[in-house]
């Protein structure tokens, strides 16, 4: 018959298991997000992308994922130096799926020119939440300008709650082990031997 403080320690071990491997995962996952969706590829070229409210969230950087509406500063930094002496084209519109007429779906347009710092702020204030798509052009005759889509005030909660359920579920199945099995040897007479 297994002892109630094996038990415990079972359990105490599932649970930090339980706890420990979603997090890890978590953890990996950010780390991707930190290194990947922030990049904005534009042909052989690459732009780091950060996004900032500084009304609502004057310390924080988002990258994809704007919690709210308001006053917004886009920032692209260029990464490959060579990217100072090229034009480059920024223009931000509503996803809408069409893009047939892209001024009636235009948002704000950065017309090509050269920037020498290295770097564009794009400020806008973003009054009705939805999502969005930059396009960055880069060169003079660019074929196809690059695209990548943000959204402002609509905080994917589905994932956010997805990575709870992760940690809650395997941790109420492994207190839930403990917790019958410790009831059921406590159920259990104890077996003492009568001597006759």
């Amino acid at each position: 018959m297994m002892s109630f403080r094996f038990l415990i320690r079972v359990g105490v071990c599932v649970m930090m298991l339980a706890i420990g491997a979603p997090l890890t995962a978590m953890a990996q996952h950010g780390h991707e997000l930190a290194t990947n969706t922030c990049v904005v590829h534009a042909g052989p070229y690459k732009m780091y992308f950060n996004s900032y409210q500084p009304d609502a969230f004057y310390d924080r950087q988002f990258c994809k994922e704007l919690p709210g509406t308001g006053n917004t500063v886009l920032v692209f930094d260029f990464v490959e130096h060579e990217l100072r002496s090229m034009p480059v084209e920024i223009r931000i519109i509503k996803d809408t799926g069409a893009e047939q007429n892209l001024e009636s779906v235009t948002v704000v347009h950065f017309p090509p020119k050269v920037y020498p710092s290295g770097s564009i702020d794009v400020k806008y204030n973003f009054d009705t939440p939805g999502k969005f798509v930059g396009l960055v052009s880069i060169g003079d005759k660019p074929e196809q300008p690059s695209r990548f889509s943000f959204s402002v005030g609509e905080t994917d909660a589905m994932s956010h709650l997805s990575h709870y359920i992760m940690i809650i579920v395997p941790l109420v199945v492994a207190i839930g082990f403990v917790v019958f099995y410790a009831l059921r040897d406590r159920r259990k007479p104890s077996q003492v031997s009568v001597s006759s």
